[in-house]
């Protein structure tokens, strides 16, 4: 062939454009704000315990059909443990606590109390990489903890009055703040969806175990609109919806991609008004926009130039494999 021919055409590199980590985390987002209401629809036929891990079980036959046919390669080493982490956080913890949880829980409590994620990733990320940040993010981080637990106390029993289904949502909270920050590192090196589809994996055997365990305690009577919704978790909620999330996350900068999060328990407090005809009551909103300034203040600080690594880390390199 010439140099002239069309066929030689030089190859360009597809670099993601400016704002391209922003619209990949808002569309992420937008999936997961859809993950309480619809937990709560499908909880009206399955069990718990079948919603928690046969989503899961479900999402990882995609994730293996999806890393079969791109032909991707094993991770390595060390790579395994940390799948671990992002999978006990993302792929069981989150699921099955707030499945849990929300059996008894209003989706609109559950979105005030899980609005908290945000801080919760920032404090994480911020453990994880070394970071040194400001006292005033430590401030705003502790901040929003104690207003949402103030908000679960009043909406419960008075102040004091923490029912069992709020210290699950915080534990489900800890649990997906940490899969959300060693999976958004993770995602640097592996790839955004290979690294929600090797998580999936690598927790397929114990969720499936799970799932049999859960038919086995009785076939689940759920109508064609509760298992729809158990198809969204399992396919948005717990795959499609990773995917962006990630790759917004390693696109970055992390720290900005991360305060998209801010919006989602606004809108899962409205999917609760609109899809389940939930009261919306003033506690609710004041709740939540006390614990979303309070993330945002967290979040913001975070994203402000701080001081180097400390001594023994290493803070991570933006770029792919």
């Amino acid at each position: 062939m010439t140099h002239h021919d069309s066929a030689t055409r030089p190859l360009r590199p597809v670099l993601p454009g400016p704002g391209a980590g922003l619209r990949w985390g808002l569309l992420g987002v937008v999936a997961f704000s859809f993950t309480v209401p619809m937990t709560r629809v499908a909880l009206g036929g399955l069990s718990p315990l079948l919603v928690g891990s046969a989503r899961a079980v479900v999402a990882a036959g995609l994730a293996v059909l999806c890393l079969g046919l791109a032909r991707e390669r094993l991770p390595r080493g060390r790579q395994w443990a940390r799948l671990a982490v992002v999978g006990a956080g993302v792929v069981v913890g989150f699921p099955l606590l707030t499945s849990y949880a929300l059996t008894t829980a209003p989706a609109s409590h559950g979105a005030v109390v899980v609005a908290m994620l945000p801080a919760a990733t920032a404090v994480t990320t911020v453990v994880r990489s070394g970071e040194r940040p400001r006292r005033a993010f430590w401030v705003a981080a502790a901040a929003g903890a104690v207003a949402a637990l103030v908000f679960a106390s009043f909406q419960g029993d008075g102040f004091g009055g923490l029912h069992r289904a709020d210290l699950l949502l915080v534990a489900a909270v800890l649990a997906a703040a940490v899969g959300y920050a060693e999976g958004g590192l993770l995602a640097r090196e592996l790839g955004a969806w290979q690294t929600i589809s090797w998580a999936l994996v690598v927790c397929a055997p114990p969720m499936l175990v799970l799932a049999l365990v859960a038919l086995r305690a009785g076939a689940p009577q759920a109508t064609p609109t509760e298992w729809a919704a158990f198809g969204y978790l399992a396919v948005v909620s717990m795959f499609l919806g990773f995917l962006a999330w990630y790759r917004g996350l390693a696109i970055g900068p992390m720290a900005s991609v991360s305060q998209v999060q801010l919006a989602q328990p606004v809108l899962t407090i409205a999917w609760a008004g609109l899809l389940l005809g939930e009261e919306v009551t003033t506690a609710t909103v004041l709740g939540g926009v006390a614990v979303v300034a309070c993330a945002a203040g967290a979040v913001r600080v975070r994203s402000a130039p701080a001081g180097p690594p400390r001594t023994g880390q290493v803070r991570v390199r933006r770029g792919g494999r």
